[in-house]
């Protein structure tokens, strides 16, 4: 099943997220509810705030970068319960977008590395070190159960220059090929 987007402006995603457990109810479906959303949505990414959701889970899909980017081939995980353990090495700038943010497109600066401990679906534990555009990814949904955004982290002249199209976005006058969730949308 398709889920809507929530919309930059609503109140979950700014919210700290939770961890769950392995009896987290109708979890497979709600993990293969996120995948078909993600996709329908063309998105490389997809966390459960985005979603509605206050928990510790999001998935990744690099493999759309896979022709430029050995790191992404085969990169498809879920992350449940993930914890950043270290961000290092050079800092890298390129242009991020978001489901919950649609119509903008923006430079932001990372880390080129991560270590990360996470489960998988299976509650397996995996402790990884990811760079590349994986590292990005991964870090850009992490922060969503952080209840940070990628326009938290534009250059601040450019977070004013979108001003006009983040206030949009909270009150529902985007475009998007997608159903989404508005904070203060205008009937």
């Amino acid at each position: 099943m398709i889920l809507p987007i929530v919309a930059y402006g609503h109140k979950n995603l700014r919210a700290k997220s939770i961890d769950i457990s392995p009896d987290y109810p109708q979890l497979s479906e709600l993990i293969e509810n996120m995948w078909e959303t993600m996709y329908e949505s063309s998105g490389v990414g997809l966390a459960a705030p985005q979603i509605n959701k206050s928990i510790r889970l999001f998935i990744v899909d690099a493999t759309y970068y896979q022709d430029e980017k050995p790191e992404a081939v085969d990169f498809k995980k879920v992350f449940i319960n993930a914890e950043i353990l270290e961000r290092f090495g050079e800092d890298v700038a390129f242009t991020e977008e978001c489901l919950s943010v649609p119509d903008i497109h923006e430079e932001v600066i990372r880390k080129e590395k991560i270590r990360i401990r996470y489960l998988d679906e299976n509650f397996e534990p995996h402790e990884e070190i990811l760079e590349g555009i994986v590292a990005r990814i991964v870090q850009h949904e992490y922060d969503h159960l952080e209840g940070v955004l990628f326009v938290d982290k534009i250059h601040p002249l450019r977070k004013i220059m979108n001003k006009k199209k983040l206030s949009d976005i909270q009150k529902g006058i985007t475009e998007a090929n997608y159903k989404m969730i508005f904070a203060n949308k205008k009937k």
